[in-house]
């Protein structure tokens, strides 16, 4: 019986110039973005002129976590305390975590059967609640139709905020995600497509967004000194009226990151090569039904997620045992308790208790795998056969008694 012998925690490591630029900011003692030398750009303010070309935003923020940069967000177009705010019902922590703490409510939209938020149900609850903002999360990478999402919120009257922690790098139709809302926030936390340990961007086209967000980030008054943001006027139409929310990043985690961003492509296609080596491994399994992805999407296949339907929980459970005895860390969003990273809408006990028929029916069954870079190939069809097997062996034995759920990152 074959078993899995890699890492689904390793991350590949940070290229030499990174490492390199890195060293060049320690020596210089200038880690901070606004502690320049005369003469000097920080290496904060290039990386955002850097992201903001590459996205083809007009103004760019770099922050301290990709969770930041959504509070930050909410913050910058409007929201207040007790504002509802809908979002994905199928997300993580940080999503609703973000809206709470503004003090505003976290609406929870159904989600369909190949994950992404159901149009029904978010104007339903558009309508019923009264929200004006979505926070839109590209949870696990996977992307609704954009164009029709963008229609119908402006019939709505919904401001848009995506949460791109799981799609840097990714497109719907060309546009690149991020890019079709009023805000873009994405992630650099270590198991994102660009590694700085943690580490956010905060993008958009709204001049007085921009500028709320750089104020609110701890700009004092020295934004003068950032590039990727709007002309002076703008600023001081606000300045006075903005809190500081301290949450700016350093130049050392810029000096990592500005290397990568020439990678992210190539990152992309290897991450998609991956993702259809496991895809093609597990086709046609019985009982296990794989995420169709829409010729619309380039995608970013950094994890992999599929479901077993109607399956009990005991029945699950032995075959998470079983998979993770032979080396394949999977995790189950059906779980009843929260582990480790994963969660559901029911274990945020600080938002209102709400009814999703449609999410518990999917999560109840939802199964999900991390894939880093380091893997080959070759591991991705060596853990297709694994899961395939366990899936066989599981899915059409008899029910197997109540075991308790291993832990994985």
């Amino acid at each position: 019986m074959e078993r899995f012998t890699g890492s689904f925690t390793q991350q590949e490591p940070i290229p030499e110039a990174g490492i390199e630029a890195a060293v060049d900011v320690l020596r210089s003692g200038r880690l901070h973005r606004y502690n320049t030398a005369p003469g000097e750009v920080a290496e904060t303010v290039l990386l955002e002129e850097e992201f903001a070309a590459l996205t083809g935003a007009k103004y760019c923020l770099a922050v301290a976590s990709g969770g930041y940069a959504l509070g930050c967000a909410l913050r910058a177009v409007g929201v207040g305390p007790g504002e509802p705010v809908l979002t994905n019902a199928f997300t993580l922590a940080p999503v609703p975590g973000s809206i709470a703490s503004i003090g505003a409510r976290p609406i929870f939209v159904e989600v369909t059967v190949n994950l992404t938020l159901d149009f029904d149900d978010l104007a339903a609850k558009a309508h019923s609640t009264g929200a004006r903002v979505l926070m839109l999360s590209h949870m696990r990478g996977h992307l609704c139709d954009m164009e029709a999402l963008v229609a119908l919120c402006d019939r709505l009257g919904v401001t848009i905020i995506e949460d791109c922690a799981h799609t840097m790098g990714a497109a719907w139709n060309g546009v690149p995600s991020g890019r079709q809302g009023r805000v873009g926030c994405y992630s650099m936390q270590t198991y994102k497509h660009i590694n700085s340990g943690e580490g956010g961007f905060l993008v958009t086209d709204d001049a007085e967004v921009a500028a709320r967000a750089i104020l609110l980030s701890g700009s004092y008054m020295l934004y003068g000194k950032h590039r990727a943001a709007p002309p002076e006027e703008v600023f001081q139409r606000i300045r006075l009226h903005t809190p500081n929310v301290s949450g700016r990043m350093d130049n050392l985690r810029a000096a990592i990151l500005r290397p990568q961003l020439p990678l992210l492509a190539d990152r992309v296609a290897r991450w998609e090569a991956r993702y259809r080596r496991l895809e093609a491994g597990l086709a046609g399994t019985p009982d296990l039904v794989l995420t169709t992805r829409p010729a619309a999407e380039t995608f970013v296949g950094s994890s992999f997620q599929f479901r077993l339907p109607d399956w009990s929980p005991a029945r699950v459970g032995a075959f998470l045992s079983r998979t993770l005895a032979r080396g394949v860390e999977l995790k189950w969003f059906g779980a009843t308790d929260p582990v480790a990273f994963t969660s559901r809408y029911q274990h945020w006990a600080y938002a209102e208790p709400q009814s999703l028929p449609k999410t518990d029916a999917i999560l109840a069954g939802l199964i999900d795998m991390r894939v880093p870079l380091t893997f080959s190939l070759e591991d991705c069809d060596q853990i297709a056969r694994i899961i395939r097997a366990e899936a066989l062996a599981v899915g059409q034995g008899p029910e197997p008694e109540a075991v308790d759920l291993p832990l994985v990152q």
